[in-house]
């Protein structure tokens, strides 16, 4: 069972040294051919801002009754309705909040969805949109996620960081 609604206001998020701390994903599906087998490219799952203007992964404030996997997966089923398995950090990233004029500390994480939800909190706020990478990157309008994004990439073409965790799949990027 799916909860419908999402987590609202900032009484329980985590703050450091005077930031908001917030948690994002990047969903990602590897592509199905037409015969049904899995090929070499994936693709990510963008959403729409809350006003409808600008393209982003799915993100949100880390609460403090969860852990950082736990946060990134809730904020991924509200924001994107999506549900999947929550993959090794990205990274961390400072930045600006435009809305707000105050920093924020960012972490991102993989997560290869596993189902698509019809049905979510936010689906009558936001869109979401699968896309070929270079299409997600040019979107995007955090630079933030653009970096997420970049490691990510990095990380599932090179075949070195898999000898270092072997759960992520080997795929090119086209």
């Amino acid at each position: 069972m799916v909860c419908l609604v999402s987590r609202t206001g900032r009484q329980f998020q985590r703050y450091n040294k005077g930031r908001r701390q917030v948690v994002g994903c990047i969903p990602y599906r590897l592509k199905i051919s037409s015969d049904g087998t899995i090929n070499d490219e994936f693709e990510v799952l963008v959403i729409s801002s809350q006003k409808g203007h600008a393209l982003m992964f799915p993100k949100g404030g880390w609460e403090l009754d969860e852990s950082v996997e736990e946060a990134a997966s809730r904020e991924s089923l509200e924001e994107a309705g999506v549900v999947g398995n929550i993959e090794r950090q990205l990274g961390k990233w400072d930045f600006l909040s435009k809305s707000r004029g105050t920093f924020y500390e960012g972490l991102m994480f993989p997560m290869l969805v596993k189902e698509e939800l019809e049905l979510w909190p936010e689906q009558h706020l936001r869109q979401r949109m699968w896309m070929k990478v270079d299409e997600a990157r040019e979107a995007c309008r955090d630079w933030w996620m653009k970096e997420a994004l970049d490691v990510l990439v990095q990380r599932l073409s090179s075949p070195s960081i898999m000898e270092e965790d072997k759960t992520i799949p080997l795929i090119s990027i086209c």
